[in-house]
């Protein structure tokens, strides 16, 4: 199973905060687009994480980051349009867009998700 990590999936698994076991078991070739990784970096700076060297150990445990490329802003753009009763802020669209390009099962803590018909299979770390 090709598998895509949301910001709010690594942030559980960095807080050690329920599903992050979940997230732990599906690292090993997960992809994560750099868009959710300055998330997790910003939301990590805020609670005064050293963030030195934390890119390295995801990737030593298998997680890929993928560039934000054109066509996955064109396609969080329109994700926009689809969703924007749902307030999905850009990098939950960058993240969707991702999995929807790859095909692949997104993981997240964030529920409201759990509401959209977007075509991605959409799995709840909690």
């Amino acid at each position: 199973m090709s598998t895509v990590l949301d910001a709010s999936a690594l942030l559980a698994f960095l807080h050690d905060e329920p599903g992050a076991a979940m997230v732990s078991e599906v690292f090993h070739g997960a992809r994560v687009s750099t868009v959710n990784w300055s998330e997790v970096l910003q939301k990590s700076l805020h609670r005064q994480v050293v963030i030195d060297g934390m890119q390295q150990e995801f990737m030593d445990v298998g997680v890929v980051f993928e560039p934000f490329t054109a066509a996955q802003a064109e396609m969080a753009a329109r994700l926009w349009a689809e969703a924007r009763g749902q307030g999905l802020s850009l990098a939950d669209r960058a993240c969707l867009a991702l999995a929807s390009e790859l095909n692949a099962t997104v993981f997240t803590a964030d529920r409201v998700w759990s509401a959209l018909d977007l075509g991605v299979d959409i799995r709840l770390i909690r």
